[in-house]
């Protein structure tokens, strides 16, 4: 069986459809076919079928992505093992926004002390899309939120810190209580759809608090520039030492009253059993723990 063939399939399964795979995989969408007619004939068995516009895996098909990723992950293990020195190559690491706006250039450089031999290629993405990159062994680390669900046991998480809600100010505001700030300043408010926005909105809720809503984005970087203008506050996780400016100050929120307050956001390390940069990746958890110990 020709490896290449199955990390396609694998690919095709992940996407849900050939020529967004072979897109991704800069192939031809009739070579990704042919691979995977050929994989069919191999193996004697139906491994696709459509679904309206998109194709997903019969249940030989899904039998063969149970074991097809152990087997890619192996090869991928041997080969480099075959191929690379211990202290060179390339550690494929994803990481949320925050984390590179907070302790994740410190954690880079510990790292870098170690191997400095060692190339980071790093992807930045939301904590979904690392993850289902991670399972399909396109990284061996990801810097990311705490999932929702149960992990298989192909893949570890280790918390590395967590980040309360902070009102973010105007320094001309520092004294001000944050809820008042929040029931009648505007609000450059950290966009609903993500994992820290959605936490301010069940916290504003619990709190009745119905704000003058200004803007909504995705970043907490800008977020926090256009506080530091004058624009209104800001209710996101407090990142560390990334809030940081001239005329910004952060503001610890209170406790709701009467009910349980939302947890904090959790930030840690995700990272595969069966990678074949496992000790990099132990030594960048180490780095990783050492950092967020002092920020």
């Amino acid at each position: 069986m020709d490896i290449r063939y199955l990390n396609n399939f694998l690919k095709v399964v992940a996407v849900g459809s050939m020529s967004e795979a072979a897109r991704q995989l800069s192939l031809s969408p009739a070579a990704v076919a042919q691979q995977m007619r050929a994989l069919e004939r191999e193996l004697n068995v139906s491994l696709l079928e459509r679904q309206g516009r998109s194709v997903r895996p019969t249940a030989a098909g899904q039998r063969l992505v149970e074991r097809g990723r152990l087997l890619v992950q192996d090869t991928e293990a041997l080969r480099h093992w075959v191929s690379t020195d211990d202290d060179a190559g390339e550690l494929r690491l994803g990481t949320v926004n925050t984390a590179l706006h907070g302790f994740l250039p410190d954690i880079l450089q510990a790292f870098n002390d170690h191997y400095p031999s060692v190339r980071i290629a790093l992807r930045i993405g939301i904590t979904p899309a690392l993850y289902g990159a991670l399972v399909q062994s396109e990284l061996d680390a990801a810097l990311c939120l705490k999932l929702s669900f149960d992990l298989p046991k192909t893949v570890c998480w280790t918390p590395l810190r967590q980040e309360p809600l902070v009102v973010l100010a105007h320094v001309r505001d520092a004294q001000r209580d944050p809820l008042e700030l929040l029931r009648n300043a505007p609000l450059v408010r950290y966009d609903r759809q993500l994992a820290g926005g959605s936490l301010a909105d069940r916290y504003l809720r619990a709190q009745d608090i119905h704000p003058i809503d200004r803007i909504e984005l995705n970043s907490i970087m800008a977020i926090a520039l256009l506080v530091e203008r004058g624009l209104g506050v800001g209710l996101v996780p407090d990142i560390g030492q990334g809030l940081v400016g001239p005329n910004l100050c952060k503001l610890a929120v209170p406790e709701v009253a009467g009910a349980s307050a939302p947890p904090p956001r959790e930030l840690g390390l995700l990272w595969r059993h069966r990678s074949p940069r496992a000790r990099w990746v132990r030594t960048l958890l180490q780095c990783a723990q050492e950092i967020a110990k002092v920020t």
